[in-house]
């Protein structure tokens, strides 16, 4: 499906997953057994052939050896550098080069961001219905009011407008000024969202260092994957939600499918996203990001799926989280309770099997 036969043997070795390494690796063994038989005659030979083609066949041993696990290297030292980087800005430069090109391009509904505006039709109601479902106190009509929430990459402002006309005061923020001016522009149109929504030419650290626990919620809709660094946004986040505050993420899986359908369909084949908008090596899994965000203070309450349908150009939730998924995440009050929480033991589960049951589900 998809045409993934189309893939070089290059591409398909970069997007191969971790479990087959073993079996990626064979041909890269044949050789060195192939060489092992070539120069296994100088063993014959004497001391001086053996040792000499001994050698060159340690060598090429150890060089199919390195090119097996080219790929898991990769990807292991790519999640090495989320946990262990000590960068202190979020903020990418090569990603802020991509949408300079179309920052005027956020509210054209067929052009580049297509995609995004029908992803409305599922986030919001997501972002809502969980909002409506913690809380007993809202308004018909503006079911958020009340609510201050910080959108993380407004872009344009394509997710702040529904949110702001939902009743939620928003503040958007993102660090191309070319975009807040498109935001700016667009909210103009509509007095309601002039009272309702500030957009900031500014990174997720501006508005740390100008206060803290500020926001009953955050939104990071397509954007973890563009940042310069994971860990310190999730820091960040946290740092600026008030305790028991929401996360809200949606992002991609960093699976074989999500690079043939995400970079090679989406952007080579269908032009759906400008190509080079995404790159796999900074696409995060499910399973990291909830490490993260549980090791920073953070209680996963929601992973979900989502499926995109270019023909129709719908989204849809679906239990697979292959490609494309979303998250929601609640602060803990207490972030040491989180970060060392442990797996319940035998004897707890055997007490309160329901509650070790629930604790391994999503």
């Amino acid at each position: 499906m998809w045409g993934c036969g189309g893939l070089s043997r290059a591409a398909r070795a970069l997007v191969a997953p971790r479990g087959r390494s073993s079996g990626e690796g064979r041909p890269g063994r044949r050789l060195g057994t192939a060489a092992g038989d070539h120069y296994g005659q100088a063993f014959q030979r004497g001391p001086g052939g053996f040792s000499e083609n001994y050698s060159w066949k340690m060598q090429l041993t150890s060089n199919s050896t390195r090119f097996v696990h080219l790929t898991e290297m990769k990807s292991s030292m790519s999640a090495m550098k989320r946990l262990y980087s000590t960068s202190h800005t979020t903020v990418d430069s090569k990603e802020m080069k991509k949408f300079q090109l179309l920052a005027h391009r956020w509210w054209d509904e067929q052009g580049e961001y297509s995609a995004l505006h029908s992803l409305n039709d599922i986030r919001v109601p997501f972002i809502r219905d969980t909002l409506l479902n913690m809380s007993s106190d809202h308004q018909l009509g503006s079911p958020l009011s009340g609510v201050k929430i910080l959108d993380v990459g407004c872009g344009g402002g394509l997710l702040s407008e529904p949110l702001g006309r939902l009743g939620a005061s928003v503040t958007g923020i993102d660090p191309l000024e070319d975009n807040i001016r498109t935001a700016e522009q667009h909210k103009s149109f509509d007095p309601v969202l002039a009272k309702r929504i500030q957009y900031k030419p500014c990174s997720l650290e501006d508005i740390v260092e100008e206060a803290t626990e500020t926001f009953d919620v955050i939104v990071a809709s397509e954007v973890v994957e563009h940042v310069a660094d994971l860990e310190t946004f999730i820091k960040y986040c946290y740092q600026v939600l008030k305790p028991e505050g929401s996360l809200f993420i949606t992002t991609i899986n960093k699976t074989q499918l999500s690079y043939i359908l995400g970079i090679v369909v989406a952007e080579r084949i269908m032009g759906i996203v400008p190509e080079g908008t995404h790159d796999w090596e900074k696409f995060v899994s499910p399973e990291e990001l909830e490490c993260l965000l549980d090791s920073n203070g953070f209680l996963v309450k929601t992973v979900s799926g989502m499926s995109y349908n270019p023909l129709s150009g719908s989204w849809s939730w679906t239990e697979s989280t292959s490609i494309n998924y979303a998250v929601h995440t609640v602060k803990s009050r207490v972030k040491e309770q989180s970060s060392s929480r442990e797996p319940p033991s035998e004897t707890d589960k055997e007490e309160h099997p329901a509650e070790a049951s629930a604790s391994t589900t999503v």
